[in-house]
């Protein structure tokens, strides 16, 4: 045997594969359906107490999930644009996640989504908010952002749970149908950028006035 040959090893996960028992298709052309994903819950509280309006999946896109990658490995890679030093940070809300004249028709969001089709503002006077632009912030910081325990999957820590709170001072006169969770260096209030979309999620309008008050309950399983 000759000992000067290298041995080279190739180990290869095929994510999307197509797998029926013990057979997978290794040649399929069909894009990966295994992500990082999550769910989203947005409720109303008045005097009553809560009640939920939306309920419903999000999807954590490219750029989010390149995110995860150049944490990984630790180093900026040209090609990606958010940067290893990048977390999830603010939220933004929008008025673009709906059909044209079908508030109650969700358009569902995409992969290659980069920004929430139609951002409306947050606030033009709370400066706890970021990205001051046209008179207005258009992120609000998270409430909070913490890593719970699975009971689907022996109790590991693989949730991460997001709280944020769309107070009575914000985004009234929009008919909210879209929400992004984004990603940047710094949670400084007034923060400019730049931002980075890590999740999207579209839902039904809900008209927001000053006498409502929402929570976001955003989960990503991991």
């Amino acid at each position: 045997m000759d000992k000067t040959k290298d041995l080279i090893v190739e180990i290869e996960e095929k994510y999307g594969e197509e797998c029926f028992g013990d057979f997978c298709n290794i040649n399929s052309n069909i894009k990966s359906t295994r992500r990082p994903q999550g769910h989203v819950e947005i409720y109303e509280l008045n005097e009553s107490g809560e009640k939920q309006l939306v309920g419903k999946s999000n999807l954590v896109v490219y750029t989010g999930r390149e995110l995860v990658g150049v944490r990984l490995i630790g180093a900026n890679v040209t090609e990606i644009t958010p940067t290893k030093d990048e977390y999830i940070s603010w939220l933004g809300l929008g008025s673009g996640g709906v059909s044209v004249g079908d508030p109650f028709t969700a358009i569902s969001p995409t992969s290659s989504d980069t920004d929430l089709a139609t951002e409306i503002p947050i606030s033009a006077t709370d400066t706890d908010c970021a990205d001051l632009h046209d008179g207005a912030y258009y992120k609000c910081p998270l409430d909070s952002l913490e890593i719970e325990q699975d009971s689907y999957n022996d109790d590991r820590w693989l949730v991460l749970k997001s709280i944020t709170t769309i107070d009575v001072g914000y985004a009234n006169g929009y008919q909210i149908s879209e929400a992004g969770l984004f990603t940047s260096e710094s949670v400084t209030p007034g923060y400019a950028g730049p931002f980075n979309l890590f999740a999207r999620v579209t839902f039904e309008s809900i008209i927001k006035v000053t006498s409502r008050r929402l929570i976001l309950i955003w989960y990503i399983y991991v």
